[in-house]
């Protein structure tokens, strides 16, 4: 029997290179009592090949049992697998047979054989190594005369790194490996299995086929397919089902696609600037700009003395070259680049206090008492909230928006620190 005898009589479709290869090693390993390992992507028809191997075998006339590993309770495997005695656990009311026993003299697949649990691979391999196995709550020793062939879609390297699957039931189970290629590496047959599908749907729903335009048919090879064969078939029958118009063009299809314009490569995420900011970042902007105007004020103030005519009886040169200072030294911000922290300025001369000189004969003056501003973040993240309510008359959502920050974190501001609106 050849490649497209066997593709004929089990439903393969397709012609490309790894697939070809892959069907040509399952023929030559039938006829032996080799153990073989499937590998491949979940959805790329894993199944299929040791039906291929069975039915070309001396054991076709055999038992042909599947057994998904994965879907089976780690509990109860040793039980599907082996067979009970009964009462050897509660519920086992009667004595059963395991697929092992059952299926003598046939094949076994053991699809997910990466899901085994450990105590499990340890009698697996015996029966690999010698044939034998013990049911389940008895000490009697059976014999059985199974072919095994597994399948899985985890890389087995690493699951052996981790402890999680035994090396020497992987290099049993591995005597001959079959990779099955992923559809994305068989682009040429993604049309065929859409068409096939497709016809398939038509006869089954009993409406005409769904047929895909040029620039469809370019998005459908192009697509990365990573659930493969399996989100091609269910595709075609969304489709087949869902759109009235048997003609499909790009448009349409890429409403089941997803990501359909994703792109493999990483990604780059671009930083919106905007009025979104946090909490801390409205703190720090609102004492950079304080900062910013008590220098300019004192520039306006030094210029003033400056430019003023001596009409004044008093001695200005220790202002001035007081307020040459603090200019200098507060054109230099004491924040960082981000605005992420602030560092006090040793250099900086205490705030000019205006009663500090008293010019002569300028008893009029009335001395004053200057209150030092607080720049606690709390008191003037309190004293913006308050400003923000009072701005939109206590409606909390305009002043969240005008804070940048969420009505949820408003509300909670407002009570952690007591505010009374």
């Amino acid at each position: 029997m050849d490649i497209q005898q066997i593709k004929q009589r089990f439903g393969i479709i397709g012609n490309s290179v790894g697939l070809n290869r892959a069907i040509e090693v399952a023929m030559q390993v039938a006829p032996t009592e080799i153990s073989v390992l499937i590998l491949g992507q979940s959805g790329v028809g894993k199944e299929i090949m040791p039906q291929i191997i069975h039915h070309n075998s001396a054991r076709k006339h055999g038992q042909y049992i599947a057994v998904n590993c994965g879907a089976i309770p780690e509990g109860t495997i040793d039980s599907e697998l082996f067979g009970h005695e009964k009462g050897a656990f509660t519920g086992a009311t009667d004595s059963r047979k395991g697929y092992f026993e059952v299926a003598d003299g046939g094949t076994i697949f053991l699809d997910e054989v990466a899901e085994l649990p450990l105590p499990t691979q340890v009698r697996l391999l015996r029966v690999l190594e010698t044939g034998e196995f013990i049911r389940v709550g008895s000490s009697k020793v059976q014999k059985t005369d199974v072919r095994i062939v597994a399948a899985t879609n985890e890389d087995m390297q690493t699951a052996i790194s981790k402890g999680k699957f035994r090396e020497d039931l992987y290099y049993r189970l591995s005597t001959v490996p079959i990779h099955l290629p992923p559809l994305n590496e068989r682009r040429e047959d993604i049309h065929l299995l859409f068409r096939k599908f497709s016809a398939d749907f038509a006869d089954k729903y009993k409406m005409p086929i769904v047929r895909l335009s040029e620039d469809a048919i370019v998005m459908l090879q192009n697509y990365n397919w990573p659930g493969n064969i399996r989100q091609l078939k269910n595709v075609a029958e969304q489709m087949a089902v869902i759109e009235e118009s048997r003609e499909i063009d790009s448009a349409t299809l890429s409403k089941y696609l997803p990501n359909v314009t994703a792109s493999n490569l990483p990604a780059v995420i671009k930083k919106e600037e905007g009025p979104n900011f946090s909490e801390r970042e409205i703190l720090y902007k609102v004492l950079f700009d304080m900062k910013k105007d008590i220098t300019d004020m004192k520039k306006i103030i030094l210029d003033l003395l400056e430019n003023n005519d001596d009409s004044l009886n008093y001695d200005r040169s220790d202002l001035i070259d007081k307020l040459h200072h603090e200019v200098e030294v507060d054109s230099k911000p004491d924040f960082n680049s981000s605005g992420a922290n602030i560092t006090p300025n040793p250099g900086a001369s205490q705030p000019y206090q205006p009663n500090a000189i008293i010019p002569a004969g300028a008893e009029h003056i009335h001395e004053h008492e200057e209150v030092e501003e607080s720049l606690s973040l709390v008191d003037k993240e309190i004293e913006m909230i308050k400003k923000a309510l009072k701005k939109h008359r206590g409606k909390r959502k305009y002043a969240a928006q005008e804070l940048g920050i969420s009505e949820r974190t408003l509300y909670r501001k407002i009570k952690e620190h007591n505010i009374i609106e």
